[in-house]
């Protein structure tokens, strides 16, 4: 019988692949498996001990608590919301799609996180800017326009905020600093 894994830091593609890999090469049959999802049946002489250890090498985590995985998909739909530049009403949105109440969701988010849920879109959306700075295909008004900010010198104070700078000085250093998105907190 297929079982259900939830798995803590699966937020990207290269984390898909990474995730497969250890199921498969664990002995399970995977039939499907999204960001932070994973839905496979093992086969006679699968351990799930080995599993877990396996995914823990690799900065993944099995999530056995149903808090933790409801915080997981919030996290997850945040990122593929933002990473589709549908960024307005964005915990709104998430919300009504995981049956939740936002302000629940806010307080799952403080409790387990430790800092707040409109804090942590906000990181999402300053680190995409910076995707979008470093590509250099849009210009600061544009990027503004495309992440649903009022104006682009919303974004620019939010910007200087998170970051310290301006965006101008982070689209001319050298050595560009991004996180990774299973790191931001």
């Amino acid at each position: 019988m297929a079982s259900t894994f939830f798995i803590k830091n699966m937020v990207c593609n290269r984390c898909i692949a990474s995730v497969l890999d250890v199921f498969t090469t664990e002995g399970y049959e995977v039939s499907t498996i999204e960001l932070g999802k994973v839905v496979a049946q093992p086969s006679a002489h699968t351990e799930q001990k080995n599993l877990g250890n396996k995914l823990s090498a690799l900065g993944f985590k099995i999530i056995q608590n149903e808090e933790e995985s409801l915080l997981e998909q919030l996290k997850v739909r945040l990122i593929q919301k933002i990473h589709e530049e549908n960024t307005a009403h964005l915990a709104t949105m998430v919300a009504r799609e995981l049956g939740k109440t936002e302000s629940y969701l806010s307080k799952l988010f403080s409790k387990l996180e430790g800092i707040t849920l409109e804090k942590y879109t906000i990181n999402l959306k300053i680190e995409k800017v910076k995707e979008y700075i470093q590509l250099g295909q849009l210009n600061f008004s544009e990027i503004a326009y495309t992440l649903n900010y009022k104006s682009s010198s919303h974004l620019a104070r939010q910007f200087k905020t998170v970051t310290g700078m301006s965006m101008s000085t982070y689209k001319n250093l050298e050595q560009w600093d991004r996180k990774k998105l299973d790191q931001i907190v």
